[in-house]
């Protein structure tokens, strides 16, 4: 991505983390990044364009953290699946926890067509895909339940500050795994 091009992208994802999506004007993104209104456009034909691309950055940068945290649970001889929990109390425990970027997407542009409602959600899915894949039994229920425990968690941390959510959705995914 050109330097001035993620610049905003990165300005923006600040920006939306702090005060949300509608709240966060082009022109509070314009003075923040220091880039003119015409490079903005250069980039981005709307807003919604940037908040996509926001969130695609974001999609990309969550699916490595799984990945990686994934990886590191198997080579400790625990669940793969396990890992995932860990990385979401490192998050929830992290100066940039605002709460997830996909579910105020989804609650903000509210329409179950708007573009933007449609990423959150195929992100939202692309996550319980990514569980399937690491149970070593072809259950999308089980894969589906332990989505609901990430998201519980999220939202748990988010909106009643429980930092240590995730932790205690580890322990009911790691009975769900042990009982399948």
């Amino acid at each position: 991505m050109q330097p001035r091009k993620q610049h905003l992208v990165d300005t923006a994802l600040t920006l939306f983390n702090q005060n949300g999506y509608h709240a966060t004007g082009i022109d509070l993104i314009l003075a923040q990044s220091g880039v003119s209104k015409a490079t903005l456009y250069k980039h981005f034909r709307s807003k919604d364009e940037l908040i996509l691309a926001v969130l695609k950055q974001r999609h990309n940068q969550i699916l490595s953290n799984i990945n990686t945290k994934i990886e590191e649970a198997a080579q400790t001889g625990s669940h793969p699946v396990l890992g995932i929990f860990d990385g979401l109390h490192e998050w929830f425990n992290s100066d940039d926890f605002y709460g997830c970027n996909f579910i105020n997407a989804s609650a903000e542009y509210a329409e179950a067509h708007d573009p933007i409602h449609v990423f959150a959600a195929e992100h939202k899915q692309t996550i319980v895909d990514l569980i399937k894949t690491q149970l070593s039994v072809a259950d999308k229920n089980l894969a589906e339940q332990i989505g609901l425990l990430i998201e519980g968690a999220i939202v748990m941390a988010h909106t009643r500050g429980v930092k240590n959510a995730a932790l205690m959705a580890k322990e009911m995914a790691q009975y769900l795994i042990s009982t399948s």
